[in-house]
């Protein structure tokens, strides 16, 4: 019978969960879920996969930026300060944040595939309540709700890597970002359309409609077979890789599906195990990290381009009946994105695929820590570039590079994650980094709408500051996973 490699386990020195393993009877052939997925290889089923629980990020996408493009309608619509503003973004994550543990942990004991079908159910439900939000307590309140929900939307994530074969995933994992950027250039656009003429809270509505269709076609993808066998469940994990074998036109390989059940499955205590520190605690520094210059880099571009900050620029004057814009202004005299503004949006948020080839490329090539290190590392750079004095194409052409560079990082330290923690804890382990990650988002608002007013230079310099410890932890985290096999 065919053995999983060893040697990334003892450069930390793993530790398996004790089991109580069944020899079955001699000379009888025997198979893992592994080796399953492996003997399979890839086809039609994963394809399916693929788009389905890729199209997940579409609706993630869609309802993290929705607040970018909010931000100024309900800052003026309530008369909110900027510190107001910035807590709606921060309850959001901070809502995401509390139940990304929770949903990771429910899900390592009852399923990836029912907690992914209840956190869409969830976030669908919550964002549609927020359109009707009759006060900016309960818009606050409802969004921190639907950050819950979406917390739950890793597990599709955790499902795609489940299935995969090793060969495929430094592939086929970061390529996922098309979807995360189908999904922010969709809500920019209906935004640029939606809000002029009907307004934000249809807007909202618009918004939820991609996460309900996905719940109707989630029937397509079972649960993880490694997750069944981790619960003792061989037979629906065999029935799993039948069907898959099946539509790949493939055969499951010859023998018995032989796995021992684990016990302790989605203890935080693994977690932390003298193990398993190092890695962790490294690994929850990079996802605060990134985090943190994802949202800095999206929210400093809508201050940005709200408050026309370009060189030192003065904010544009107060608007006056009758003058020339392109702007749409409202009622109460607010400065509200228009098509110019709404168009600089859309070619940053383009950056996020820009270096996608080329990430697939160095994360396969160089490794994921390398690879991770270098990205980070850029990305601080480009934050400090940001000072420069230069005209607005500049200014546009430096948010691209940072949206791309962040995006890169993301995708790298998703897989990294994936595979780095055994399947008894991968979703516990995908949880908590998340959470660590929402404390990022929840920072970054102050920075990018409250001190950023105070100080451009000082607030660029803290998300720079940031990304280069982050690039040092990840040159340094303990374990390569590019070409392991999943624990």
């Amino acid at each position: 019978m065919a053995t999983e490699p060893r040697e990334a386990e003892n450069a930390i020195g793993l530790e398996e969960i004790p089991t109580e393993r069944q020899e079955p009877p001699k000379g009888q052939k025997t198979f893992t879920v592994e080796e399953a997925v492996e003997t399979i290889g890839f086809g039609r089923f994963h394809i399916m996969l693929y788009l389905i629980m890729g199209s997940t990020g579409v609706a993630e996408a869609m309802e993290i930026m929705l607040i970018a493009v909010v931000s100024p309608l309900i800052r003026c619509e309530w008369q909110l300060q900027d510190w107001q503003v910035a807590l709606v973004t921060t309850m959001v994550f901070f809502g995401y944040m509390v139940f990304s543990i929770v949903l990771g942990l429910l899900a390592d004991r009852y399923g990836r595939w029912k907690i992914l079908l209840l956190s869409f159910l969830w976030a669908s439900y919550f964002s549609l309540l927020t359109s009707f939000a009759p006060s900016y307590i309960w818009f606050v309140f409802l969004r921190a709700m639907v950050g819950g929900g979406v917390s739950g939307h890793a597990q599709g994530l955790i499902i795609k890597t489940e299935f995969l074969p090793t060969k495929y995933r430094g592939y086929l994992l970061p390529l996922s970002q098309v979807f995360w950027l189908a999904g922010s250039l969709l809500i920019i656009g209906l935004a640029s359309v939606v809000i002029p003429t009907i307004g934000w809270r249809w807007l909202i509505r618009i918004a939820s409609i991609p996460g309900i269709l996905l719940i109707l076609v989630f029937k397509f993808i079972p649960e993880s077979a490694r997750y069944n066998v981790s619960t003792g469940n061989g037979a629906a994990a065999l029935a799993t890789l039948q069907r898959i074998a099946k539509m790949n036109r493939a055969a499951v390989p010859e023998g018995v599906l032989r796995e021992p059940a684990k016990e302790g499955r989605g203890r935080f205590k693994d977690l932390v195990h003298p193990k398993y520190l190092r890695t962790t605690l490294q690994i929850w520094i990079i996802w605060l990290g990134i985090a943190f210059a994802y949202y800095g880099v999206i929210l400093t571009s809508t201050e940005l381009l709200e408050r026309d900050l370009v060189c030192g620029a003065a904010a544009a004057p107060p608007w006056q009946p009758g003058s020339a814009s392109e702007e749409t202004h409202s009622p109460c005299h607010c400065h509200l994105l228009g098509a110019a503004a709404y168009r600089t949006m859309i070619i940053s948020t383009a950056g996020e695929i820009a270096l996608n080839p080329l990430n697939i490329l160095s994360i396969n090539v160089l490794g994921r820590r390398l690879s991770m290190c270098i990205t980070m590392g850029c990305t601080a750079l480009f934050f400090l570039l940001l000072n420069i004095c230069t005209s607005s194409t500049g200014t546009i052409g430096f948010l691209f590079m940072l949206r791309a560079l962040v995006s890169a990082n993301f995708n790298t330290i998703y897989i990294y994650t994936a595979e780095v923690y055994p399947t008894t804890m991968r979703a516990l382990g995908m949880g908590t980094s998340g959470s660590l990650c929402r404390v990022g988002a929840m920072v970054a608002p102050f920075i990018s709408q409250v001190l950023m007013n105070a100080s451009f230079t000082g607030a660029l310099c803290l998300f720079s500051s940031v990304c280069a410890v982050c690039a040092i932890s990840a040159l340094t985290l303990p374990i390569e996973t590019r070409g392991r096999a999943l624990q």
